[in-house]
């Protein structure tokens, strides 16, 4: 059976015809009920805006989260739904997410077409109209307003991104589309797409989580419960509930990895690749501050606890 979904947006589109963006206000599962309509707060938004040579029209969509992406309307209510916390990431069919996301000037009032923003920028400035990037994908919170989440950077989280209450983005932390947290995590660092934090995880500041984006990596990565990546530490592999990768420390898939306190039948210590520990609970991940190998140590009792303070 076909796993439906839906939602009533107002789509932004250039007076070209091109379809810049389309905001979802309340996006859902299933079938759009009969009879249902945008709420006349949001109607009242449609219509044209000349200062942006644009217009906004009423839109209704339904997708199959198991097709390929469409259209740029359904590519963003994709990363509503993830943003609104309805599905979790890696959970639906985002292929053809780029080919259907134009790159747009977004402005402190709403998308302009690239095409258009050039020619248009002293009309736009004697507006007060003024653009905080040219990308594919806009801001999170010019979209949706994350229920006990806080982000310190707007500019930082990108719409899609899935965060759960009690989650905090510090000023450096950064979150893809597809990616995010299922509780609440502390993110001081690079969270990229595809990439789950699950409860009570800190990633520290600077630190860096690889995706699938970029190198075509196919390793999904998730950070485990209570575990703490340290600071300007990174990992190419999922770290276990309650593990520990010390600060400075990247451990990718290929990392050799000696086992403290093992040894094989010759006596010698046991050296593996740290793919063959990912998700492994209780590790300790340290540097030898003598030898320089890499090494994982068992853990006892839980792992790290997160300030209430911060994340009430």
């Amino acid at each position: 059976m076909p796993r439906l979904a839906s939602g009533l947006g107002l789509a932004t589109v250039s007076n070209s015809g091109t379809v810049l963006d389309t905001w979802f206000p309340a996006p859902g599962l299933g079938p759009l009920p009969e009879g249902a309509a945008l709420a006349p707060e949001h109607t009242a938004l449609a219509g044209p805006d000349e200062r942006r040579a644009v217009h906004v029209d009423e839109v209704r969509v339904e997708v199959d989260l198991d097709e390929p992406i469409g259209s740029t309307s359904d590519a963003y209510l994709r990363l509503h739904l993830l943003s609104h916390l309805v599905v979790a990431p890696n959970t639906v069919n985002l292929d053809g997410i780029f080919a259907h996301l134009p790159i747009v000037a977004f402005t402190n009032a709403g998308p302009v077409a690239v095409d258009d923003y050039e020619r248009m920028l002293p009309a736009l400035r004697r507006a007060g109209i003024q653009a905080y990037a040219i990308d594919k994908f806009p801001r999170l919170l010019d979209y949706v307003a994350p229920e006990r989440v806080r982000i310190a950077d707007a500019s930082r989280v990108r719409l899609g991104a899935h965060l759960s209450p009690g989650t905090t983005v510090m000023h450096e932390g950064f979150v893809n589309y597809n990616a995010g947290t299922l509780g609440s995590s502390m993110i001081e660092g690079r969270v990229s797409q595809g990439v789950v934090v699950h409860d009570g995880a800190d990633i520290g500041g600077g630190a860096s989580i690889m995706g699938t984006l970029s190198g075509g990596g196919t390793q999904r990565i998730e950070i485990g419960a209570r575990a703490l990546l340290g600071a300007n530490a990174g990992v190419g592999i999922s770290l276990g509930e309650d593990s520990v990768v010390e600060a400075g420390l990247y451990v990718t898939a290929g990392t050799k990895v000696t086992l403290v306190g093992q040894r094989d039948e010759n006596g010698e210590p046991v050296t593996v690749k740290a793919l063959e520990l990912s998700g492994v609970p209780k590790l300790l991940f340290r540097r030898n501050s003598v030898s320089g190998a890499v090494e994982a140590v068992q853990r006892a009792g839980a792992g790290i606890e997160l300030n209430a303070a911060l994340h009430a």
